[in-house]
């Protein structure tokens, strides 16, 4: 059965993203105030070398007060191409500017709330050209990819201290 938006408002928004609410009709007629975040499109971007080592960052959000490991990423800047703010995000949030990158997928993480896509790219290869620009990130390094699915069970288990042990 589907849901049928009949109207949408912005009830606040800025550069990066509106909240907007939906009136919404439901398939047996009842209508349903539903709060949506129309986002940028978001374009993600990792290096994975030789030795099938990943590059990482492991970061603290303050938003959930949680240290994990994740991919570099931000918003797509208006006017720009998905793929070049893969390789700018990577470059600036890491310090390693990607070869040659690669789509790997794209994914709406979280379309019952959201419209953001996020476009995931890869590269063989990585060319290490600055200290990162922002302050955002405690450590980026590479990391054997097998390891991955444990290091994210472990960083859910527990609130790692730094160094990571992993």
């Amino acid at each position: 059965m589907q849901w049928t938006k009949l109207s949408e408002r912005s009830v606040y928004e800025n550069r990066w993203f509106r909240v907007n609410l939906a009136d919404v009709e439901l398939p047996d007629g009842r209508h349903l105030d539903h709060y949506l975040i129309r986002l940028r499109p978001v374009a993600v971007a990792t290096a994975v070398n030789g030795a099938d080592e990943v590059l990482m960052l492991w970061r603290h959000r303050f938003i959930t007060d949680s240290w994990g490991w994740e991919l570099a990423a931000g918003v797509v800047e208006d006017g720009e191409d998905i793929e070049a703010a893969a390789a700018r995000e990577m470059e600036e949030e890491t310090g390693w500017r990607p070869g040659p990158l690669r789509h790997l997928l794209t994914v709406e993480p979280s379309n019952g709330l959201t419209d953001a896509r996020h476009h995931l790219y890869w590269a063989e290869r990585a060319t290490y050209r600055t200290a990162r620009g922002r302050v955002r990130v405690l450590a980026a390094g590479l990391d054997p990819a097998e390891k991955i699915p444990d290091m994210i069970a472990r960083a859910r288990s527990r609130r790692p201290t730094w160094p990571p042990d992993c």
